[in-house]
């Protein structure tokens, strides 16, 4: 960002599984939306109040425990409930993964603002467009973050990670669809496009797609088969 860069981005380390939790929105109406909020909602609404940032909605990237809060092993990880509760606005996801939020987090669906891909949230100068990325769950969603003159920057949730990508042996993961989301979809965004994962399994917490085209597995696959074989499959 260049210090006239509208855009307010911040990436928070939160719970026991190494997610990152990330605070996204505009300086000059300092509204923002907070992706994948789960662990402590208290805490993260705090730094975004500490930000003189107002929480304006909520994305999710898709609906597992980690990421929109639910039980997982007979722990209750807050999430979105409590998100609702302390800081009521929209929660956006994509339209095939609204029944999997509703049930994993037990908030109703009638509460969450179902989207195509490739529909926009704008929050002063800057866009955030929903990229559906189906293959670790079917309506996992990636968030490309626009501001003219600037590079992106790409939240990939559990889609693509810094040297590797999430996994498709999960119910309702597609290791097929997984290939073409992370070999035409991602990979054909410009290598300045900044890559934010979602969840800290390598020394960095950032890179670029330039960066992961050249040395991500996942990424210089020559072919679907190839790919399988990579995955086990």
């Amino acid at each position: 960002m260049t210090d006239t860069s509208d855009l307010y981005f911040r990436q928070i380390q939160a719970g026991d599984m190494a997610n990152f939790v990330y605070l996204i929105g505009s300086r000059s109406t300092r509204e923002a939306v907070i992706i994948d909020p789960a662990w402590d909602i208290p805490s993260l609404l705090d730094v975004a109040k500490t930000d003189d940032m107002t929480i304006v909605g909520a994305l999710a990237t898709h609906y597992h425990q980690d990421h929109i809060g639910g039980s997982l092993f007979g722990h209750q990880i807050p999430g979105l409930n409590e998100f609702l509760e302390l800081n009521p606005a929209p929660v956006h996801v994509n339209k095939l993964e609204a029944p999997g939020t509703s049930q994993v987090s037990g908030i109703a669906e009638s509460e969450l603002v179902s989207h195509e891909p490739g529909d926009t949230i704008e929050l002063g100068g800057i866009t955030i467009r929903l990229i559906h990325t189906p293959g670790h769950t079917p309506g996992s969603q990636c968030f490309l973050v626009e501001e003219s003159n600037e590079p992106g920057h790409l939240v990939s949730g559990d889609t693509l990670f810094l040297g590797s990508c999430g996994r498709v042996d999960l119910p309702g993961s597609d290791p097929e669809a997984m290939y073409h989301s992370l070999n035409h979809t991602l990979k054909a965004l410009p290598d300045e496009t900044l890559l934010f994962p979602g969840h800290l399994y390598s020394p960095e917490g950032q890179s670029t797609m330039g960066e992961q085209k050249a040395t991500n597995p996942m990424l210089r696959v020559s072919s679907l088969d190839m790919f399988l074989n990579f995955m086990g499959g």
